[in-house]
């Protein structure tokens, strides 16, 4: 089997490490550019960023939340996929069900990071969040069913 091939086959780890990657990615993008630009420009020094303090831009604390989501669920993908494919399932939904995963992530952050908290912004966000729960109930579904 080709490279295209093989891949085809991992959806679901591919997946899992575009959840990884969007971790990071949104950690580096937002909360480390906003940091080391404070620190750079001498603006504030590298101790005073608190994990029990809410400081900083509005944008910078949503931001910080929505890094915290990701880290929050990550591991919940993790064990769904690792068990996926310990117990051998496989399949079209499956994969639809990943990648609807992967990208209601990555439009909730993007909510969260990019917009006021309305009550319609907030929906939002909560729909994108619904669609990741249940897809993942539906892929433990699926994993014990099968």
């Amino acid at each position: 089997m080709n490279a295209a091939g093989r891949l085809l086959h991992m959806v679901p780890e591919l997946m899992l490490l575009g959840f990884a990657t969007w971790t990071l990615a949104l950690l580096v993008g937002t909360i480390g550019i906003y940091r080391w630009g404070r620190i750079l420009t001498r603006r504030q020094r590298i101790g005073d960023f608190r994990a029990d303090a809410r400081e900083g831009a509005a944008w910078y604390q949503r931001a910080t939340r929505a890094h915290a989501n990701c880290i929050e669920n990550l591991p919940v993908f993790v064990v769904i996929v690792f068990v996926l494919r310990a117990a051998g399932v496989v399949g079209p939904e499956i994969d639809a069900l990943c990648m609807v995963v992967l990208v209601a992530r990555i439009c909730q952050s993007m909510v969260h990071v990019a917009f006021v908290q309305t009550d319609r912004i907030v929906s939002i966000r909560f729909s994108c969040y619904s669609l990741q729960a249940v897809s993942f109930f539906a892929l433990i579904v699926l994993a014990v069913m099968r």
